[in-house]
């Protein structure tokens, strides 16, 4: 696999750290999960259900890791982070900047040990600044990153994604940053830091945002299921009570549409012919083309619109995800055995590499469930070192 000579000790809990070692350990990456010994990561609890008191996102984000156990706010746990670093590529944490210099790990620290370590730090303000200090949560960085103003209707508070954009955001840019850092390391023998904030990476995925306001005084603003000045993009009813969403917001697209609907005459109508036109006509052509779609069901709906080159789809549940035959022709989830919930379905590794694919091996691993491997084998600890390590309650 790609990065099967890469070694990452992940240091962080929750997700916007483990997250990019999840990334990394997809490709290959061996991924040394560091836990507290008294109950580990708490996502081994998170999750709205719990079945035989088991978390469903667990096995998830710490698939193809190993798990060993150490209290980190010990000297004894900190000499094993230490010992591991000796060997390691990649140390991912997501504490609050500051804490690993608390603990003697600072990076000019483990430069000492490991110069070519890269050290990628997860955060929400990033490694300065006026805030840097400061407790960060996902949801905190989307609203600062402007994500949270412009989610959901304008009639209403704004709302949140129903998944952890902000801490998920993060992360992928910290993947990024930690290749990018394996690229230069390549060139120059040494490591960095790869500082990646939970606000920068919502703010980056803000478009035009800022020009926009500073140059137009425009501020955009949440406009519910449309984009402004950008139509037809929106969801329809049909017939039969679902809702399809048609995105012909594009001249040729809508032509194209405009043919669908047996109305071609659209596409040269003054008010529908341009981009700028259907922007400005958004809601009477919504009203035009909801007309339309309510005489068919769903299915042929999506028919006639494919038929027609026309981009359109339904809203996917999880159940539609398993059972949608391109889903599973392109292998987009993919079914794992867990040892006590067996056949375990997610999601594939994202994106598909024709020469070098990543490739889920296990689901997340029990607490300290590599102990044995990681420091007998790794470090060569021997059965007293190990037991005096246990019952001192360091691992």
């Amino acid at each position: 696999m790609p990065l099967d000579d890469v070694r990452v000790v992940e240091l962080g809990q929750l997700l916007a750290g483990p997250f990019c070692g999840q990334l990394l350990g997809d490709f290959g990456a061996e991924v040394i999960k560091v836990e507290d010994p008294k109950g580990g990561d708490p996502m081994r609890q998170w999750g709205r259900e719990r079945p035989y008191g088991k978390s469903l996102w667990w096995p998830v984000v710490a698939r193809n890791k190993k798990s060993v156990t150490a209290n980190l706010r010990s000297g004894a746990g900190q000499d094993i982070v230490r010992r591991l670093i000796e060997s390691a590529d990649v140390l991912v944490e997501n504490f609050r900047p500051g804490t690993l210099e608390r603990w003697g790990l600072s990076p000019e620290k483990l430069w000492e040990l490991n110069p070519r370590l890269i050290i990628t730090r997860v955060s929400g303000f990033g490694q300065t600044g006026p805030y840097s200090s400061r407790a960060g949560y996902g949801s905190i960085g989307e609203a600062m990153g402007g994500i949270r103003y412009v989610t959901g209707d304008p009639d209403r508070p704004p709302s949140r994604a129903g998944i952890s954009l902000g801490d998920s955001l993060a992360a992928t840019f910290a993947c990024v940053g930690t290749l990018v850092a394996l690229h230069q390391r390549a060139r120059t023998g040494r490591g960095q830091v790869v500082d990646s904030a939970i606000y920068e990476a919502v703010l980056a995925m803000m478009e035009s945002l800022i020009p926009e306001y500073q140059i137009a005084g425009y501020q955009r603003a949440r406009t519910g299921s449309t984009l402004p000045n950008v139509a037809p993009s929106n969801v329809y009813p049909t017939a039969d009570g679902e809702i399809i969403l048609i995105a012909a917001n594009q001249d040729t697209v809508f032509k194209r549409l405009a043919e669908a609907m047996d109305r071609p005459e659209l596409a040269t109508d003054k008010r529908y012919a341009t981009h700028g036109a259907r922007g400005e006509s958004m809601a009477e052509l919504d009203n035009l083309i909801a007309g339309w779609s309510a005489k068919y069901t769903a299915d042929d709906l999506l028919s006639k619109l494919n038929e027609h080159g026309v981009p359109a789809g339904r809203i996917y549940q999880a159940k539609d995800m398993l059972t949608d035959p391109h889903f599973a022709a392109r292998e987009a989830i993919t079914r794992l055995i867990h040892p006590e919930l067996g056949e375990f379905a997610m999601h594939n590794v994202v994106p598909k590499l024709s020469e070098s694919p990543g490739r889920i091996r296990h689901v997340g691993p029990e607490l300290g469930e590599h102990n044995d491997e990681i420091y007998r084998d790794l470090l060569g600890l021997g059965d007293d070192d190990v037991v005096s390590l246990r019952s001192a309650g360091v691992i």
